[in-house]
C-alpha cells in the first residue's frame, strides 16, 4: 500500500489520516507544534481549564461516521455528548432577551413571538424555509462531494431572496436579507450573529450564509464533556490505534516534486521525507497559501479573540450554557460559554467562563482594550462578574497565528459571491498533493473539517471514481 505524509495534526488532517490508515496505507503526520488539534486548543491554570477554539459541536454525525468507519468503538464510547438546551440566550442592544431552544423550530418561533412581539417568529420561520431551499441546493456539492473541476455553478447565489422595492434590487448579502426580510433590528442582529460566529462580516457575506442558522437550528448544538479538546484527544487516540505515526515539532517547509507529481516533503531541519501521496492540513508556501491570502483580501480578514475568565463563586443553578450578547456601543458581538462541567473548574466554588468574539485583523490593534470591552459585555450574561473575577487570560489573533500558522479563522464554504467564499479544492493542481481541513473544501468549522478529511481519504482510496459520500 501507499506511503502517505500528512502535514499538520488538525481535526481535518487527523480525520483523513485515520481513514487512510484503516484502508491499509502507511500514514505519518508531521506537526510544526508540540501537540495535536490545530485550532481546537486548551488553556489550563490553577485547576481551571478552557477551550481556546470552538466550544460547541454541530453536526456530530460527521464524527460518528468517522468513528464507525475507523474502529469498533462508536463516538459516544469515547466522548460524552450532550445537547445544549436552550441552544443560546440572546441579549440584544436594547436589553431584550430571548432563549432559543435546541433544534426546535416551533419552539424558536414561539420564543421569538413572546420576546419580540407577534409576527417576529413567523418572519424568522419563513426565512428558515427559504434558507432550507439554499441548503437543499448546495448541501451535496458543498459538503458531501469533492469540489467540481468547474465550480462556476457554485458561484451563483442559491438563496431565494424576496424581491425588495419598486426597482426589485437584488439581495446579495446576508446583511441585506436581515434588513429587507426580517424587518426588525433584533431579528437582523440575530441573523448577523450567526455570520459573525463563523468569522463572516454579514455586510459582505453572501445571502447563502442563511444556511448557517438553518444548520444550527435544524441539527442542534452539542457539548463534549471535558470541552471540545476531548474530541481532539479522541480523534488522536483513534489515529494511534490505527497505527498512524505522529512526529511533533517538525515544521514542513515545502512539498517535493518530481516529474510533475508530489513525491514527499521537506522539513525545516533540511531533511526530506519521500511519500506516494501528500495531504496538507494547513496553508503551505506556494499556490495554496497564495489562494488563501487572495481570498482573505477580497472577502473578510477577521480573527478570533478569546478571553478565559477564572471566577470565584459557584455557577448559579439556572445559568445558561451559551449567551450571545449582541454588538452595542462599539463592542463586538460576544459569545459567553458557561459549561456546567466539573472537569473545567478546580471545585464547585469556582467557575470557568470563556468569552469570544470575531474581530477585524487591523495592524496595531489594542487587543487588551478589546478584551476589556468583551469582558464588560459578558457581565450581561454572568451576574456579578466584576466582583467574581480572579484573573483573565487573553488569546489574540496573534496567538492563533503563532500556534496554527494563520491569524484568520477559516469559515465554511459558501455559494454565491462570484465564488469568493469557496476554499481550495481537496485535489490540488499537482498530482499526488491533496488539501484537508478548514482551509480547504468544504471549509472551516469542526464538522466541515471532518468532512474534508473524509473527502480526501475517498479521493486517495477510490481515485477518479470517487463521487463523494453516500
Amino acid at each position: 500500500m501507499a506511503r502517505i505524509v500528512v502535514i499538520g495534526a488538525g481535526l481535518g488532517a487527523m480525520a483523513a489520516a485515520a481513514r487512510l490508515a484503516v484502508a491499509g496505507h502507511t500514514v505519518t503526520v508531521y506537526e510544526r507544534t508540540s501537540t495535536y488539534g490545530g485550532a481546537v486548543g486548551r488553556f489550563e491554570r490553577d485547576g481551571f481549564a478552557f477551550d481556546t477554539g470552538p466550544g460547541l459541536l454541530h453536526l456530530p454525525a460527521v464524527y460518528r461516521d468517522l468513528f464507525v468507519k475507523t474502529g469498533k468503538e462508536p463516538l459516544e464510547d469515547c466522548v460524552s455528548l450532550t445537547q445544549v438546551d436552550p441552544a443560546a440566550r440572546h441579549v440584544f442592544a436594547d436589553g431584550t432577551r430571548v432563549d432559543l431552544p435546541n433544534a426546535s423550530r416551533a419552539g424558536t418561533v414561539a420564543a421569538l413571538d413572546a420576546a419580540l412581539g407577534a409576527g417576529a417568529g413567523e418572519r424568522w420561520g419563513d426565512f428558515l424555509t427559504r434558507a432550507r431551499e439554499a441548503w437543499d441546493r448546495t448541501r451535496r456539492p458543498l459538503l458531501e462531494e469533492p469540489q467540481p473541476a468547474d465550480p462556476t455553478p457554485l458561484a451563483r447565489e442559491p438563496y431565494p431572496a424576496l424581491k425588495a422595492g419598486l426597482l426589485r434590487r437584488p439581495t446579495t448579502t446576508l446583511g441585506q436579507v436581515g434588513r429587507r426580510e426580517l424587518r426588525d433590528p433584533r431579528l437582523a442582529a440575530l441573523l448577523d450573529a450567526y455570520a459573525w460566529s463563523y468569522g463572516f462580516d454579514p455586510a459582505h457575506a453572501p445571502a447563502s450564509a442563511a444556511v448557517l442558522p438553518y444548520l444550527e437550528q435544524t441539527f442542534g448544538s452539542w457539548y463534549v464533556g471535558g470541552g471540545l479538546r476531548a474530541l481532539a484527544d479522541a480523534v488522536y487516540e483513534r489515529c494511534r490505534k490505527r497505527r498512524v505515526e505522529f512526529v511533533f515539532d517538525a515544521e514542513v517547509t515545502g512539498v517535493l516534486e518530481k516529474d510533475g507529481r508530489a513525491t514527499g516533503i521537506a522539513l525545516a531541519g533540511g531533511e526530506t521525507v519521500e511519500a506516494d501521496h501528500v495531504v496538507a492540513g494547513a496553508p503551505l508556501p506556494g499556490p495554496y497559501r497564495d489562494q488563501v491570502e487572495a481570498r482573505a483580501i477580497e472577502t473578510d480578514l477577521t480573527g478570533r479573540m478569546t478571553v478565559c475568565l477564572a471566577l470565584r463563586g459557584a455557577r448559579e443553578p439556572d445559568a445558561v450554557h451559551r449567551t450571545v450578547v449582541h454588538a452595542s456601543g462599539g463592542v463586538p458581538t460576544v459569545t459567553v460559554l458557561r459549561p456546567d462541567d466539573p472537569a473545567l473548574r478546580p471545585d464547585d466554588a469556582h467557575e470557568s467562563v470563556t468569552v469570544s468574539a470575531t474581530v477585524d485583523l487591523v495592524p496595531g490593534e489594542d487587543w487588551d482594550e478589546i478584551a476589556g470591552r468583551m469582558v464588560e459585555a459578558a457581565g450581561q450574561a454572568v451576574p456579578g462578574l466584576a466582583g467574581r473575577l480572579l484573573w483573565r487570560h487573553v488569546r489574540t489573533p496573534e496567538d492563533v497565528l503563532r500556534d496554527t500558522g494563520a491569524a484568520e479563522v477559516p469559515g465554511p464554504a459558501l455559494a454565491g459571491a462570484r465564488g469568493l467564499y469557496l476554499p481550495a479544492a481537496n485535489r490540488s493542481l499537482l498530482p499526488g498533493l491533496y488539501y484537508a481541513g478548514g482551509w480547504s473544501h468544504p471549509g472551516g468549522g469542526l464538522a466541515h473539517a471532518g468532512m474534508s478529511g473524509a473527502l480526501v481519504a475517498g479521493l486517495i482510496v477510490e481515485g477518479a471514481d470517487f463521487r463523494g459520500s453516500q
